[in-house]
């Protein structure tokens, strides 16, 4: 049987309106003969609204007991959508995580995915049922109820494509992948295809259209993705291995930004590379992300080391910096915005990085930190500076 894994995001089935057209779409679907497993997100702001109960009992909830609250958005529109299938004549079936086994590995609101148990979704398809899962979530070694974070029901969707060797599709409220934001840049581009590798770099530093690591798992096990807008005939963008591309054609394919990050600098610190080393294991330790790492030259010994985290581990990172390094001065700037060129193109085209250095001098847009790969340009600018910035980069590379 051809199995067909359809994501829902959030705003997708923000409505009971909304989730009636959905059930249209799949029982339309449906007569195709295709084994359809349906994962959903929360409806519209249900997780945002669950975050803000939970400070409403304390600023510091615990993370076990946020993911078991946070877990239940995806439970109820899974449930309302196996309703309204049903109410089309069709048959269909909601599942947990726990019910069909989806197991995860590491800490709460960031879980990963191990494996998922595969019999009773299978004995369901061949039932004929339409299954329906809820995403973003997993139960771990202690069967406690973990979440994956963020955006985390692309993952699941995307496992579940691998566990059972279907296609699988990302429905949500965009036409597909844009070179721009074009809620930031009006002009910004459909992609008709995107590299699972350009994909991933804009997806790590902030493109909210896609969870980066089900982009990982896609291109590991070579399950295309196709990204479009729910109840639309407009196409979609996919995202696979583009095969003879053309790279000198085009050096930048997208624009990502994220506000989501501040930068840490320790100031006159001892150039010992065993200080450095236990304090970004440390950090690491607790899944804390470091990036944008750069140093200054020494002067008597001592050096400022600059790096991004992102702001929800500020705490837990000042925490473990204070333990290790004594009468440290720590300068935290939560004024930036990482802005990020990337495109496969850069491989092979040079000058991409003076261009870009080029028009920000022209515009007064303030470089504060770097970082470069093969085919990504990361700069920390200010955030009042984003909105130009995108526009200023969007005209010179055609985006």
């Amino acid at each position: 049987m051809e199995v067909v894994v359809q994501k829902y995001g959030g705003s997708s089935v923000g409505t009971t309106e909304k989730i009636k057209g959905i059930a249209q779409s799949i029982v339309r679907r449906k007569d195709e003969s295709t084994g359809l497993i349906i994962v959903v997100s929360a409806m519209g702001d249900t997780t945002d609204d669950l975050i803000s109960l939970s400070k409403g009992i304390t600023e510091e909830p615990c993370k076990r007991e946020l993911d078991a609250l946070l877990s239940t958005g995806e439970m109820i529109s899974s449930a309302l959508l196996a309703m309204a299938i049903k109410g089309l004549g069709y048959d269909a079936i909601s599942y947990t995580a726990h019910q069909i086994g989806i197991q995860t590995c590491g800490q709460y609101g960031k879980a990963l995915i191990e494996d998922i148990e595969s019999e009773k979704i299978k004995k369901s398809l061949e039932e004929g049922k339409i299954v329906i899962v809820a995403g973003f979530q997993g139960i771990n070694e202690e069967g406690d109820i973990t979440t994956l974070g963020r955006g985390g029901s692309d993952t699941t969707a995307v496992a579940l494509a691998v566990k059972f060797k279907g296609s699988c599709e990302i429905y949500t409220d965009v036409a597909g992948i844009y070179s721009v934001d074009p809620r930031a840049y009006s002009e910004a581009k459909k992609l008709d295809e995107i590299e699972y590798e350009e994909m991933l770099e804009l997806a790590s530093l902030g493109a909210q259209v896609m969870h980066s690591r089900s982009i990982e798992l896609a291109q590991k096990y070579g399950i295309p993705i196709y990204v479009g807008l729910s109840n639309s005939e407009t196409r979609g963008t996919v995202i696979r291995e583009v095969k003879n591309m053309n790279m000198e054609s085009k050096p930048v394919t997208g624009i990502a930004t994220s506000d989501e990050d501040v930068a840490v600098t320790l100031q006159r610190i001892p150039k010992d590379v065993n200080i450095l080393s236990t304090i970004f294991e440390n950090i690491g330790s607790k899944r804390i992300n470091i990036d944008m790492i750069s140093q200054t030259s020494p002067i008597d010994g001592k050096v400022n080391v600059s790096f991004t985290i992102p702001k929800e581990s500020l705490k837990d990172s000042l925490e473990i910096i204070d333990d290790l390094i004594v009468d440290n001065k720590v300068i935290v700037d939560e004024d930036i915005t990482k802005f990020s060129m990337v495109g496969i193109g850069m491989k092979t085209t040079s000058g991409v990085a003076a261009r870009m250095f080029r028009i920000f001098n022209k515009n007064n847009i303030e470089i504060k930190m770097i970082t470069t790969s093969e085919i990504r340009i990361t700069c920390a600018i200010k955030t009042e500076d984003k909105l130009k910035a995108i526009h200023v980069i969007a005209k010179e590379f055609n985006l």
